[in-house]
């Protein structure tokens, strides 16, 4: 989150399905960023730029990959890069 970018045009907000967001002082603060899943919602919907999310890392990515190959979620934390974290 780039704070001097953001005029508090609260979009990132709405986008957001998991209330990451919120304003304080006329600009966007992300409030929960453990609640992020990395959808880039934000960032898409940033007009100005302010946000950017690194998309395929962590858990999110990893959930989605286990749904996918059917094995368990690996998200490159824990033991060595080979944990299961999620």
């Amino acid at each position: 989150m780039e704070a001097g970018k953001c005029t508090g045009c609260g979009m990132c907000m709405e986008v957001c399905p998991h209330e990451v967001f919120r304003l304080e002082e006329r600009r966007a603060v992300i409030a929960a960023r453990d609640r992020c899943m990395e959808c880039g919602a934000c960032e898409k919907n940033c007009a100005l730029g302010a946000l950017s999310v690194s998309k395929g890392v962590g858990c999110a990515s990893a959930l989605i990959g286990s749904m996918i190959t059917g094995g368990p979620p690996t998200c490159g934390c824990g033991d060595g890069g080979s944990g299961n974290c999620c």
